[in-house]
């Protein structure tokens, strides 16, 4: 099969532990665009977080953010199409956390809002502030999120943490069941809540077709639950070996750690 199309994921795939790519990786994917190969990012962050891994890749492809939720172009910058959530769900989210200690975000617009300070909310500041100043993303502490939510445009997602697992599973099952919105697991303590039937799979497939491709010529590779959906979609899915059993079974291959040169192997195995 020839593959036409690489879909990277980035925390815990294409970022090493100190949010870097690694120099094979960067490597492999340079020389596939230059033999015409599209790379594409696909995400849970907000388009604000990812300008210095799309810089670095320099690439001109929109990225897939918020697990699906939108497209985003830099070129022009602008969104390109989404699926946001509404105000009623979002004021119905914040009643849920309102009353828990289940730390969260609200990804809007152009910006990341959070109302608590705390130590993940610190980690994030801390990483904002290490990048240029061109770089950096729109973190703003506000003072009540139904306010706010009444003067943004469009919300994207709710990032919500704990490092009470179990409580975080019962929460997201509930959001899930009474308020039908969905529920990924991003990493091993996070869960993003989103508009049902978004997913990095749906919003890829969707760009793919658009340039007049299909499924089949993709490899995408993740590590995550909410990388699933594009793993499944895709010709050839990649799961890093740091991901946990029940995410490498959706997996056509398992590639290395995202601390080792697993997705360059990948590329120099598939498509170069």
């Amino acid at each position: 099969m020839s593959y036409r199309v690489i879909a990277l994921d980035l925390d815990g795939t294409l970022l090493d532990p100190n949010k870097q790519i690694l120099p094979q990786s960067l490597a492999a994917i340079n020389q596939a665009r230059r033999q015409g190969i599209k790379v594409i990012i696909a995400t849970g962050r907000h388009h604000v977080a990812i300008h210095p891994f799309y810089q670095a890749l320099a690439l001109d492809t929109p990225a897939i953010c918020c697990n699906g939720t939108y497209l985003y172009d830099y070129q022009t910058k602008k969104v390109l199409e989404s699926d946001p959530l509404s105000a009623e769900e979002a004021t119905k989210v914040v009643a849920h956390l309102q009353g828990t200690d289940i730390n969260h975000l609200m990804y809007v617009d152009d910006a990341m809002l959070y109302q608590q300070h705390n130590d993940a909310i610190e980690r994030t500041l801390q990483w904002a502030d290490s990048l240029p100043e061109n770089q950096r993303p729109n973190i703003h502490k506000i003072d009540n999120f139904n306010t706010a939510i009444q003067q943004v445009t469009a919300i994207w997602k709710f990032a919500t943490c704990t490092p009470d697992i179990e409580k975080l599973r019962v929460f997201s099952q509930t959001i899930q069941q009474e308020l039908e919105l969905a529920c990924e697991w991003s990493w091993y303590d996070q869960v993003d809540i989103a508009k049902k039937g978004n997913s990095k799979g749906v919003r890829l497939q969707r760009w793919v077709e658009s340039q007049g491709l299909t499924m089949k010529e993709v490899i995408a590779f993740g590590d995550n639950f909410n990388d699933v959906s594009m793993l499944t979609a895709a010709g050839l899915g990649v799961a890093m070996g740091n991901s946990c059993d029940e995410v490498k079974k959706f997996a056509d291959i398992i590639t290395d750690q995202n601390t080792a040169p697993g997705i360059a192997e990948v590329i120099q195995k598939y498509v170069l």
